[in-house]
């Protein structure tokens, strides 16, 4: 049986039981589980490697303890161990020592805030069951369980939550390819989600430079990653896990924000940022708070670019997709851009269509890349527009890392060099843009508007439809009043 096929009928499964409601229990019932599978294979691969190794989850609640047996247990029993002693221990798993290193910490934080959503034990046994047909030391299982876990975190995506949507992957591998990240480097998400930017970040290391146990091993030390929310957190480190990530502790459980701006010092700085921040959410009360007054608002998105620059080393780079109304807003978003062109060379702004996040929003977004240490000269612009032939990109007809290929012929290699004003792509002095009020939302100059036509014109053909319109009501009214009094 294939893996997706497996997580279908786990799907299903869960369908049935009357505790579970919705694709979100569905996914996060489906994640603690998950979770203990991967890092139960994970560890008895490790014991053969390392006989002085030791697994973080006590014996009696490793999966291999209470969920490998086909006939073990089922039923209340199972339901009873689960809530009362699983869950339990595992929230109360002690941690010592720094936070990195210490998996005993990955999986407290991990069933910090997990439930257990299944009320019928015997549904759990054949979810259990299940799961034990994937062995996730086997490289093409994980591989093919990466493919269907990403369809699994399409699944979460919802509309209108605090802003919060999740990057396509074809935009996540096109920024990391560009910012290029490298092994030693140590790179950040400040907003990581599910992890997107994480594993492509990952995914373009390995591909490009890691050629030695070394590389790999300097690769997983740089990254560090922070969300709030729980389910996220979960999904992001059991992500990590299924990229061949040994040690996930370095995604912390945590608001970003809610740190002091001043705070920050240079053992914070980055070499990389890579992010997608939460936009059209508000902050909490008192969040702003921890920002410089001049930086102090409660857009989520204007807080993180703030701390953004901050956070980047001299000669440290970014690339953020950022909304529309960050571009053209004003007071709070003025000052920050101001900052950043001052702070940072803006190198290149990639414009998308409002289509890229549909159906869980529709709204102009766009990619900012910039590195920190010298003051903006001249903003590049490329406006990426749908293929021919497509209308708009959708659930069913994403955006795909190919579809950036364009742009990426035209970006000019690691150093920018040879780039040309096309129908597409235009340049900006910053000169020009401290004129316009630092109004970054600057259209392609090479479009030509639309001749809608003369206005009086427009409004007198209008008179005359809604005329006619007011006649053919009346003669319908006059036909129905005749029909009913027969």
């Amino acid at each position: 049986m294939s893996v997706r096929t497996i997580v279908k009928s786990i799907q299903d499964i869960m369908r049935q039981d009357a505790g579970v409601d919705g694709d979100a229990q569905r996914i996060s019932q489906l994640c603690w589980m998950f979770f203990l599978k991967i890092i139960d294979d994970q560890d008895q691969e490790l014991e053969l490697l390392d006989p002085g190794y030791r697994s973080p989850i006590p014996e009696p609640l490793r999966w291999q303890s209470w969920a490998a047996d086909p006939e073990g247990l089922t039923g209340e029993a199972l339901l009873e161990f689960v809530n009362g002693t699983l869950f339990p221990q595992l929230k109360a798993l002690p941690a010592s020592g720094p936070a990195r290193g210490d998996r005993r910490r990955v999986v407290r934080d991990v069933f910090e805030d997990a439930y257990n959503y299944m009320k019928s034990g015997q549904l759990m046994r054949q979810v259990v069951n299940k799961i034990n047909g994937v062995d996730f030391n086997q490289l093409a299982e994980r591989q093919h369980f990466g493919d269907v876990y990403e369809q699994v975190l399409n699944d979460l995506q919802s509309a209108g939550n605090a802003g919060e949507y999740y990057t396509p992957r074809g935009v996540t591998a096109f920024m990391a390819e560009r910012i290029d990240p490298r092994p030693g480097e140590v790179l950040l998400d400040p907003a990581c989600g599910t992890g997107g930017f994480l594993t492509s970040a990952v995914r373009h290391m390995r591909d490009r430079y890691v050629k030695a146990v070394e590389d790999e091993r300097r690769m997983q030390e740089g990254l560090r990653a922070v969300e709030k929310k729980p389910l996220p957190h979960m999904l992001c480190v059991t992500n990590m896990l299924l990229h061949g990530i040994e040690d996930p502790s370095f995604v912390r459980h945590d608001n970003t924000l809610a740190r002091p701006y001043v705070s920050y010092g240079t053992e914070d700085r980055v070499d990389v940022v890579l992010t997608n921040p939460p936009f059209g959410g508000r902050e909490e009360d008192g969040i702003e708070s921890n920002f410089p007054r001049h930086f102090q608002t409660r857009e989520t998105a204007d807080l993180f670019l703030a701390l953004i620059i901050r956070l980047l080393r001299p000669g440290g780079r970014a690339a953020v997709v950022l909304p529309d109304g960050t571009l053209f807003g004003e007071g709070v978003k003025t000052r920050l851009k101001e900052h950043l062109l001052e702070e940072c060379n803006l190198h290149t702004i990639v414009r998308l269509p409002n289509s890229v996040f549909r159906p869980y929003a529709s709204i102009g977004t766009n990619l900012l890349f910039f590195e920190k240490g010298e003051p903006t000269r001249e903003v590049w612009y490329y406006e990426h527009r749908v293929p021919e032939g497509q209308k708009a990109y959708s659930m069913t007809r994403p955006i795909r890392v190919e579809h950036l290929h364009p742009c990426v012929a035209w970006w000019g290699g690691a150093t920018r060099e040879g780039r040309v004003e096309t129908e597409v792509a235009w340049r900006v002095t910053a000169d020009e843009l401290r004129a316009r009020g630092y109004n970054l939302d600057v259209k392609n100059p090479h479009t030509v508007d639309e001749d809608h036509g003369d206005p009086e014109e427009l409004l007198s053909k209008l008179d005359e439809s809604e005329r006619q319109v007011a006649e053919l009501r009346d003669r319908l009214r006059t036909i129905l009043e005749g029909a009913l009094l027969r």
